[in-house]
């Protein structure tokens, strides 16, 4: 059953998206949009990133009721993990001192997220909360393409983030820069196939479709 491999590679997708972030947190570099708004919840509260990352997922999540969204197995594991394994990561990561070490962080912890968005949405286990929330407005407003609703989205964490405090920089345009290619290279590569009915023919989702899970 690919229900064998598809849960461990969930997992381990997960996990390692939230090592991911903990490098660009730690790379001090930038963030993406979304990193950069629980970034500033955390300096804000005093709560632990993680944390943040967990709890925000919650109202995140409440949004896919009047949006008619279901989520998956993987959607309430997303919730969990991502956050649970970006505070492990950052508790035992040390600092980014120097240029090299800060350049170091943020490059692997760019291609890191990369292929971990390739494992996690390639289980085919369900959207994270952020992305469902994304889908679930472009099917909501189908006059706006679904590039319009996520930028509009992620523009607007963007500047709450960053009036809370979150860290701006190279590393965000980095990310938004690479992000998509390099989902786009790993999603083919690491999608479980969908088998059809008759069992003869195995189907991709097309990458495009995916361009971060969070």
């Amino acid at each position: 059953m690919d229900l064998f491999r598809r849960v461990p590679q969930l997992f381990v997708g997960l996990f390692l998206y939230g090592v991911s972030m903990a490098l660009m947190v730690e790379s001090d570099l930038g963030l993406n949009p979304w990193d950069v708004f629980h970034q500033g919840l955390s300096e804000v509260t005093g709560i632990s990133f993680g944390w943040i990352v967990l709890i925000v997922g919650v109202p995140v999540l409440l949004l896919w009721i009047p949006l008619r969204q279901r989520p998956g197995f993987g959607t309430i594991a997303n919730l969990v993990v991502v956050g649970f394994s970006a505070d492990a990561a950052l508790y035992v990561l040390p600092m980014g001192e120097g240029i090299p070490a800060k350049v170091g962080y943020l490059v692997g912890g760019i291609l890191l997220n990369g292929f971990a968005t390739g494992l996690y949405i390639g289980s085919r286990m369900g959207p994270g909360p952020r992305d469902g929330l994304m889908t679930g407005l472009a099917a909501r407003f189908p006059r706006l393409s679904l590039r319009v609703i996520r930028t509009g989205i992620e523009l607007t964490v963007l500047v709450a983030g960053f009036l809370l405090g979150g860290t701006v920089g190279i590393g965000t345009i980095a990310y938004a820069l690479a992000i998509g290619p390099l989902a786009h290279l790993f999603l083919p590569l690491l999608t479980v196939p969908e088998r059809r009915r008759d069992d003869r023919t195995l189907r991709l989702p097309d990458p495009d479709a995916h361009p971060m899970p969070s």
